[in-house]
């Protein structure tokens, strides 16, 4: 909703400094242009872009509207199931996972924390590399080349909406101008018109500089910077996931392996040192498996 709230904002701001100078609000309705420019600007988007990556966008956008996805509780869940699960492997072996793996929703310890379980990116992450550490037969330095090559694999493709925003938003300045070019042509085309009525023509052709600036800078190019956002949110969450997997394989202890993993979260939605151990210790001890405030 921050998004939207943004959005108020730019045009609260934009409005009220032109009415406080005595702007006439009229004058800026300019349907005809507001075609040209998103029309444009949409026609360019489509053609710099492939079906796969208009379907994304698409498809993004209503996300754009919420907050995190990952907040601190969430964060606090995940390495706590990590721990859960890195302590099973230890004290019954790699192979005792294996059902937790192929089955997570009937899984006890998957099943205890449903908001991660309904995250099918992360689930398949850590589930398939799990699976890899099961078999045995990759290295920690293989895995970790695996990883990573997922990881950017990943962040290569979610960004893509967010590239053909920012081109978008890059494009309606320019088109903007081609609005009020086209204005200022019909209006001194108009040579039958009186001066007082091409005045006003005039004025209405440069609305369309006015519009693509202000719909590139403050609408569309904030989009991209949300999507880049949000795509950074998914890709520490993974690196979180990556760090704590590996440290297990190099032989550390699971606290330890989940204080690797912690310390690879963002502040904001990292948890202290305290507030993890306390958690997994309540848990550890019967206690709730939800993430603590």
């Amino acid at each position: 909703m921050l998004i939207l709230l943004g959005y108020v904002i730019v045009i609260g701001s934009v409005l009220g400094g032109y009415a406080m100078v005595g702007g006439h609000m009229g004058a800026l309705y300019q349907p005809a242009e507001l075609v040209i420019i998103f029309g444009a600007g949409i026609g360019a988007f489509v053609a710099a872009n492939n079906g796969k990556g208009i379907g994304a966008t698409v498809r993004v956008l209503p996300k754009l509207l919420r907050g995190s996805q990952y907040s601190k509780e969430i964060c606090v869940d995940l390495m706590t199931l990590l721990y859960l699960l890195l302590a099973k492997a230890r004290q019954s072996g790699m192979m005792s996972l294996e059902q937790d793996i192929e089955n997570p929703r009937e899984s006890t310890l998957f099943s205890a924390y449903p908001k991660l379980v309904e995250d099918k990116l992360i689930m398949d992450f850590l589930t398939d590399y799990l699976r890899l550490m099961i078999s045995g037969n990759m290295d920690a330095f293989e895995i970790e080349a695996l990883m990573d090559h997922e990881i950017e694999t990943f962040q290569h493709e979610a960004e893509i909406p967010a590239h053909g925003l920012a081109a978008m938003g890059d494009s309606l300045p320019a088109f903007g101008i081609v609005a009020a070019v086209m204005g200022v042509v019909h209006a001194l085309g108009s040579a039958a018109l009186d001066p007082s009525e091409i005045g006003p023509l005039i004025a209405h052709a440069m609305v369309g500089t006015f519009l693509g600036i202000l719909l590139a800078y403050g609408f569309v190019s904030p989009l991209s910077a949300r999507v880049r956002s949000q795509v950074e949110e998914v890709v520490k969450i993974m690196q979180s996931v990556k760090v704590t997997l590996l440290a297990n394989l190099n032989g550390y202890a699971p606290p330890l392996s989940i204080e690797f993993g912690r310390k690879a979260l963002f502040s904001s939605e990292r948890p202290s040192f305290n507030e993890l151990e306390e958690h997994v210790r309540s848990v550890k001890s019967g206690g709730t498996a939800q993430a603590a405030p």
